[in-house]
């Protein structure tokens, strides 16, 4: 019986949290089926089955983060004996404790089992710790997985022994220490959440309650100091990991590697303002999102034509500045599981209907939290626009591997000089970061500039 273990689905990929069983356990799956969603420094993936058959055993519950090459779920018929160990067990299973869980040697899929190209299992066998149950509930439904393993040993011969205050329960770190600040032995709850996990309801539901807890001395000057409303505790604590963590790391990386410098401009951008709501009447443009941002992004990719160092790359390996003659226009968006850069490939190459609609679908799917690992690799250049929350401006950190990240602030009505006259327009700001190694500040205003200047007067695209 094959068990599929989790892939590098991504280049770097060490580990990933299991969000989601899209499979139960005797569910029949074909080949390329999705059986589980995870999710990576970068993403949410779905998994498709590599095999095909019955489940016959979920290895590692949701909520769980684990290392590439960690058995996640079993899938297809037991392997008939091949003469090692006895008549009554499958072949591989000889030496198996009878612990679900367990790694099963088998490094050959049996014969007729489909498999999915560049999946399958190796030759080395990841050794794993037999799994302990928490509640009676999670021992009943993992002696159930395991009566799909002929001559399989029950996993309650070893939990069964096992006192209480010894047994691993499933729960989150932020829920542990919240149990420990409350007093709240987790082994004596018995949990809500996907496979017994223990939740922050059920700790806060088995919490010690006292007269004294929150009942403030009337004798006392000092005041009852009250948390934010709707917080029912002083301080949460949430783990580092995922698209965070990955965010973390990069931006580290960017501003310790790469020497920032940021320029900044301000600019009429009445014109421009003006511009998007015609494009908005355009027949090829009605079914697509028009807005400032299309705009910006169609002038960056215009002016580094001037400004190629702009669109470069240093590589400290070689010694060399790699000039890249295409664009992958990244575009920064802030998810609810962090801040992802995901790139439109060859934007040069693409008129103004396809940039708008590849925008679109871009941002759409990264707040969705489907971007997929290939989709944020490779960028060139990136823009960043705060001003989607009424921000002026900033001091962007350059995404790692580029060489420049270009701002957008918000767009307000301002007083500005027009002639002899100060009248109301339409301002905004534009700041440019960039890798002062070999950028220089003649190269950097230049790009700036001209991105400027299309913004204050789209006609002057003509010009490039």
């Amino acid at each position: 019986m094959p068990e599929y273990k989790l892939p590098d689905v991504g280049e770097g990929l060490t580990e990933a949290e299991i969000v989601s069983w899209k499979v139960e356990v005797g569910d029949v799956v074909k080949v390329n089926d999705v059986v589980v969603e995870i999710e990576t420094a970068k993403s949410i993936v779905e998994l498709p089955s590599p095999y095909a058959g019955p489940v016959t055993a979920i290895l590692v519950a949701e909520g769980e983060t684990v290392p590439v090459g960690t058995p996640i779920i079993a899938i297809g018929e037991p392997s008939p004996t091949n003469g090692q160990g006895s008549g009554d067990e499958p072949a591989g299973l000889a030496d198996r404790t009878g612990t679900v869980g367990d790694p099963i040697d088998t490094n050959i899929p049996p014969e007729g089992q489909a498999t999915l190209v560049g999946y399958g299992p190796k030759e080395s066998v990841l050794k794993r710790r037999p799994r302990r149950f928490a509640t009676p509930e999670i021992a009943t439904r993992a002696q159930a997985q395991a009566s799909f393993i002929p001559g399989a040993a029950s996993p309650l011969a070893e939990a069964e022994d096992v006192p209480a205050r010894d047994v691993r329960v499933l729960a989150k770190p932020p829920v542990r220490k919240l149990a420990k600040d409350l007093g709240v032995d987790l082994a004596t709850i018995t949990g809500s959440g996907p496979e017994g996990t223990v939740t922050r309801q059920d700790v806060e539901a088995a919490a010690p309650r006292t007269s004294t807890a929150r009942t403030p001395n009337p004798a006392s000057s000092t005041p009852e100091v009250r948390p934010f409303a709707g917080s029912g505790e002083r301080e949460t604590r949430e783990p580092i990991k995922g698209v965070r963590k990955m965010m973390a790391a990069a931006m580290v990386e960017s501003a310790f590697t790469a020497p920032h410098v940021t320029e900044w401009v301000t600019v009429d951008a009445t014109a421009t303002v003006e511009l998007v709501e015609r494009l908005k009447k355009r027949p090829e443009l009605r079914d697509v999102k028009v807005s400032p941002l299309l705009v910006v992004a169609r002038a960056s990719i215009l002016a580094l034509r001037r400004s190629p160092l702009v669109n470069s790359t240093w590589d400290e390996a070689a010694g060399e500045v790699v000039v890249k003659h295409y664009v992958n226009l990244g575009i920064a968006a802030a998810t609810p599981r962090g801040l992802v850069v995901p790139n439109v490939k060859d934007a040069q190459a693409l008129d103004l209907a396809g940039l708008a609609s590849e925008l679109e679908q871009l941002t759409a799917t990264a707040k969705a939290g489907r971007t997929q690992p290939a989709d944020t690799a490779g960028g060139t250049f990136t823009i960043t626009n705060v001003g989607v929350f009424g921000v002026d401006g900033g001091t962007p950190i350059i995404n790692p591997g580029e060489s420049a990240i270009l701002c957008m602030g918000a767009i307000k009505p301002q007083p500005w000089v027009v002639g002899d006259a100060v009248v109301p327009r339409q301002v905004m700001t534009l700041s440019l970061s960039f890798d002062h190694r070999h950028i220089d500040g003649a190269t950097g205003s230049r790009f700036l500039a001209d991105v400027a200047g299309m913004v204050h007067d789209p006609a002057t695209s003509m010009l490039f």
